[in-house]
């Protein structure tokens, strides 16, 4: 119970994750990256008030992110990358205001970019989204996540304008919005990222 890091990374542990791993309310860190695993991810897991560090991706994770992720209010790292997941992305990942880089790349989630993503403030490293089928528009709050260096929301099913507010985003050096339905026109304030060395449209 007093286990501050859980690190099974790059095995073949198969089956789903249990409920009891709620009950390590001292983990720091918790790698499950790389295995055969399946099921949903239980909502136990924001029991884990402390984790700083999450990573579940390249399984075969399914069904939607449980709403208690927003519990973990420490987390800084959290990578659900390369699964099966679907749904939507639930607002309270709004609430994990201590991320730096957060990727959700490569699953299959639907509906709309919660504009509670622009709450992640800290977020001082990549916001990965590509490779689902999200829709409607990208949120004007994507804006507040000045600090960001990546911003990958390429190949969904976004459509409208590109939105102004991109343009607050001074440090971001990469970003890629192709294969998706934008439409409009490039805003000019793309010209605003001094620092980009990679854009794809």
């Amino acid at each position: 119970i007093n286990l501050d890091e859980l690190i099974l990374a790059d095995n073949q542990l198969s089956g789903e994750i249990p409920s009891e791993i709620g009950d390590l309310t001292d983990l720091v860190v918790l790698d499950l990256w790389g295995n055969n695993l399946s099921g949903g991810i239980p909502p136990e897991i924001g029991n884990l008030i402390s984790l700083r560090e999450l990573f579940l991706n390249s399984n075969n994770f399914t069904g939607q992110i449980p709403q208690e992720i927003g519990n973990l209010i420490n987390l800084e790292l959290f990578f659900s990358d390369d699964n099966n997941l679907t749904g939507e992305i639930p607002e309270s990942i709004g609430d994990l205001i201590s991320l730096n880089s957060l990727s959700l790349s490569y699953n299959g989630f639907v509906g709309q970019i919660p504009s509670q993503i622009g709450k992640l403030i800290n977020l001082n490293g990549f916001l990965s989204l590509e490779n689902n089928q999200l829709s409607g528009e990208i949120p004007s709050s994507i804006g507040n996540l000045t600090n960001l260096v990546e911003l990958g929301l390429n190949q969904n099913n976004l459509v409208g304008d590109i939105p102004l507010e991109i343009g607050n985003l001074i440090h971001l050096e990469s970003l890629w919005l192709d294969r998706n339905q934008l439409s409009g026109e490039i805003p000019s304030s793309i010209g605003n990222l001094i620092n980009l060395k990679l854009l794809s449209l």
